[in-house]
């Protein structure tokens, strides 16, 4: 089917819609960054990973592999976004930290040197040389179809990865038992987004993008339910009542 018919335009705008909830959902996390001047106990590798999996997906959809304008556009959107968080990731980890202990009955502010920002930088010029020489090979070596074909499946084995992540925290619910770390709406929007796109890949008959979407939707649907039976059953241990 032709990518710009309305059937086809509508579900990847509808993907491209969900997807910018879900690039916009760190915000709250940075802003705290920001407020307290310090990365804290905060991770930036996750928005490492998700740059690097914007980059490929942003040039499997690029004219000069498979040219499917909306998932260049929202991944290009997404990279840009994953490179504001990390570049205000690198900026508030070289804060030094200041640590309280006890010595001789005194307290002493010991400074600590926060190596995270080493880490982060080193990931981030891997993850760009990586995207640089991906950029270079396909298009110096390979012809089309073998290039759509190489950075397909590099975007497909991403995706998955990524969808994939997660499971974690569906496994930390069933321990604990309660959603408190599993967010509804982000839940959702995950699952509306990969929904979106895996119609969109069935109605342009490509199985690059609907087969890692297709497994999203299955993962994102099992993290709904998951979600639906622990709430409810949260609920319904608060009501019961207390034993003398």
């Amino acid at each position: 089917m032709d990518q710009y018919s309305p059937a086809t335009v509508a579900a990847g705008i509808a993907g491209n819609v969900f997807a910018f909830v879900l690039f916009l959902s760190p915000v709250p996390t940075f802003g705290r960054i920001v407020r307290n001047r310090s990365t804290q106990e905060f991770s930036g590798s996750p928005y490492v990973y998700s740059l690097m999996n914007c980059l490929i997906c942003m040039w499997y959809g690029m004219p000069w592999v498979a040219g499917v304008v909306l998932v260049a556009t929202v991944n290009s959107a997404g990279a840009a976004f994953q490179m504001a968080y990390v570049a205000l990731f690198l900026f508030y980890a070289d804060r030094t930290r200041k640590v309280r202990s006890r010595h001789r009955g005194r307290f002493v502010c010991v400074s600590m040197l926060c190596f995270e920002k080493i880490r982060m930088a080193a990931m981030l010029i891997a993850v760009l040389c990586a995207f640089a020489a991906i950029v270079y090979l396909s298009l110096e070596f390979l012809d089309k179809p073998t290039r759509k074909a190489l950075v397909g499946y590099l975007s497909v084995a991403s995706l998955i990865s990524m969808f994939a992540s997660p499971l974690f925290i569906i496994n930390l619910v069933i321990r604990t038992r309660s959603v408190e770390f599993m967010p509804f709406y982000l839940s959702l929007a995950t699952f509306l987004m990969s929904l979106s796109f895996f119609a969109y890949g069935g109605l342009l008959h490509d199985y690059f993008i609907y087969i890692p979407n297709g497994i999203g939707t299955l993962l994102g649907a099992v993290q709904l339910l998951v979600y639906g039976y622990y709430s409810r059953k949260s609920e319904e241990d608060s009501t019961l009542p207390l034993l003398p």
